[in-house]
């Protein structure tokens, strides 16, 4: 997801500081997404030299003043020419625990079993957080809605996935030792 479009898209909603920005993409999209200050301020900062977005600084009592952006004229035309190009890919599953799963065959079955149990329960913890943004965002609007279930969809789908690569494992684990039990006994 490019930072830059996803800053003049939250924009649309209100005027942000950049701690703002980063909470509600952390809320909201955190499980597609993840960022950081490093990514925003920068990102900000080019889009106002832009002049896609307008820096206001507001005063605070007892703290520095904060920079509250807002959307320009040029900052909404941009994004729109974003919105309606052409989509730049395929789905990307940037998941490092799918990376590490994908080399389990180098290590102990057994282990990766524990990994693979791990991952269940933050699925399924996961899973809980997805239903009721489901249901928090169901009449909120379509297209955030549509992502919403797209994102409990897709939750499901991974458990499904990992149940049955624990069970495939196990079974692995289980011949291998039905067959170094009859090696002994032969």
């Amino acid at each position: 997801m490019s930072i830059k479009y996803a800053i003049l898209g939250l924009l649309h909603y209100k005027d942000m500081h950049g701690y703002r920005i980063k909470a509600h993409i952390e809320r909201n999209f955190g499980n597609m997404w993840s960022i950081n200050y490093g990514q925003i301020y920068p990102n900000l900062k080019k889009m106002e030299e832009e002049g896609l977005v307008t820096k206001k600084d507001v005063p605070q009592t007892g703290a520095p003043d904060r920079k509250l952006y807002a959307l320009t004229k040029e900052g909404r035309e941009a994004f729109t020419d974003w919105l309606f190009s052409p989509p730049e890919r395929g789905l990307l599953m940037r998941d490092p625990f799918i990376l590490r799963f994908i080399f389990f065959g180098f290590g102990d079955k057994k282990a990766s079993l524990k990994l693979i149990d791990e991952q269940i329960e933050n699925y399924k913890v996961q899973y809980e957080e997805r239903k009721r943004n489901v249901i928090r965002w169901k009449d909120y609007d379509v297209y955030v809605r549509l992502v919403a279930e797209l994102g409990l969809s897709f939750n499901e789908m991974v458990l499904n996935w990992l149940h049955h690569a624990r069970k495939e494992i196990k079974k692995s684990i289980d011949a291998d030792l039905a067959e170094a039990a009859g090696q002994l006994g032969g």
